[in-house]
């Protein structure tokens, strides 16, 4: 018999736990014999100490296996991102590859940061439903190709109580806990292919550089020891992806980007993941892959499949709201944009109320801004840098304007993606 206090002990002591003392833990504290204050000890420890493979590998089994596992009846991608500002890419991405015959039975969240999580963002789409049974999702999937919908109540139930908890108690940015949840999630939706979006930056869960790469060795690890084709992709998170941060925003941005008129940054990563998912589906070379990318941004096969998502998740895809109230904020500056702290963007965002700040909060899915200037780009004293959307709560000029950074001197264009993980 296993004794909790020993076990946090032990891992504030720096030993490994082994499967037993780990399954002890988690499904205790699942079927509620151990208490909040007694698994934060724990989550506490290993944010300190860390966990070695075996252990992360462990732990990842347990919280796959506290719920149903999905076996789907086809072969399908799943393209997971772990956050960022403006991060809308899977609204682009999975209608877009779905047209060209990937199957796509994508599982998405909420968000608890500085905008919604996809869920979120589809559900600024009047009457969109996002909550469907497996059997709903695969006959979806088996007409037009693609569902996205909400994660299902029965998978992962030890991730979904484990990551609240790790939510109020400071533990979310530990690499054992990321890895373990979010790969216990992907392994539990029935995905036969896997490809993660790791952001990289000061508007992302991880900030550096060296972090990431550790974080995405052991996802690929776990992903490959559970017989997945997994990929992970360290990408830019210096600076929000697109133009648009805000739910109904990043939607509209979305579907311009799906008709051929997408700013570039967000263009070119759908086109990157398209092609990898593609390359994985099909055995595609992927010079290849990139040209049916390019081709299916420019004939807009995309948005008449996004078209169908959305009809046939009950949305109306011509009643997205924004706020009508607006006001632009003006460059202090001529120059170069030298940098634009997505953070800092993020924040103000979720000040707007485009984002929670704890579970309970409502989302204003009005709200947000449109950026007119990217890092590189050239700007003069005046010229607009963002269109503010908002309602009865306000940013200053002030506070927006101190999210960028000006430079008198020509400014490279930052690097989108900056490694492939296999």
């Amino acid at each position: 018999m296993y004794d909790i206090l020993e076990i946090i002990e032990k891992k504030n002591n720096q030993g490994a736990l082994n499967k037993g003392e780990i399954d002890y833990a988690v499904m205790g504290y699942v079927n509620n014999e151990i208490s909040d204050d007694d698994m934060t000890l724990l989550l506490k420890a290993i944010m300190i100490n860390g966990m070695s493979d075996k252990e992360i590998i462990d732990l990842t089994d347990i919280m796959l296996h506290s719920g149903e596992v999905l076996e789907l009846d086809f072969d399908s991608v799943d393209k997971h991102s772990t956050g960022g500002v403006g991060d809308k890419t899977t609204i682009v991405l999975a209608p877009l590859v779905a047209a060209l015959g990937v199957k796509v039975a994508k599982m998405s969240g909420r968000s608890l940061g500085h905008t919604g999580g996809t869920i979120d963002k589809l559900e600024s789409i009047s009457g969109f439903q996002t909550k469907m049974t497996l059997e709903e999702v695969q006959d979806q999937v088996d007409d037009i190709g693609v569902a996205i919908v909400g994660q299902m109540n029965n998978l992962c139930p030890a991730d979904k109580k484990i990551y609240a908890l790790r939510d109020v108690t400071g533990t979310v940015k530990s690499i054992p806990l990321i890895a373990s949840s979010i790969m216990s999630k992907k392994l539990a939706s029935g995905a036969s292919k896997i490809v993660i979006d790791l952001k990289v930056g000061n508007g992302a869960l991880m900030t550096n550089m060296e972090d990431a790469k550790e974080l995405a060795r052991i996802m690929v690890k776990i992903g490959h020891l559970n017989g997945k084709d997994t990929i992970c992709v360290l990408t830019n998170m210096d600076e929000p992806l697109g133009n648009a941060v805000g739910n109904s925003l990043e939607v509209i941005e979305s579907i311009e980007t799906l008709k051929g008129n997408g700013p570039s940054d967000l263009n070119d990563l759908v086109i990157n993941f398209g092609s990898l998912m593609l390359s994985l589906d099909k055995n595609m070379a992927m010079e290849d892959a990139i040209e049916y990318m390019e081709n299916a941004l420019k004939t807009g096969v995309g948005y008449e499949k996004f078209k169908e998502l959305v009809k046939f998740q009950h949305g109306d895809i011509n009643d997205i709201k924004v706020s009508s109230r607006t006001k632009e904020v003006l460059s202090s500056e001529s120059g170069y944009i030298k940098s634009i702290n997505a953070l800092k963007i993020g924040e103000l965002a979720r000040k707007l109320g485009a984002g929670r700040l704890k579970k309970d909060d409502v989302i204003d899915s009005t709200v947000g801004f449109v950026l007119h200037k990217k890092v590189s780009d050239k700007v003069e004293v005046g010229e607009s840098l963002v269109t503010v959307y908002y309602n009865d709560k306000e940013v200053t000029d002030e506070e927006i304007l101190s999210c960028f950074e000006f430079s008198k001197s020509v400014v490279s264009k930052p690097i989108l993606i900056y490694e492939i993980i296999r």
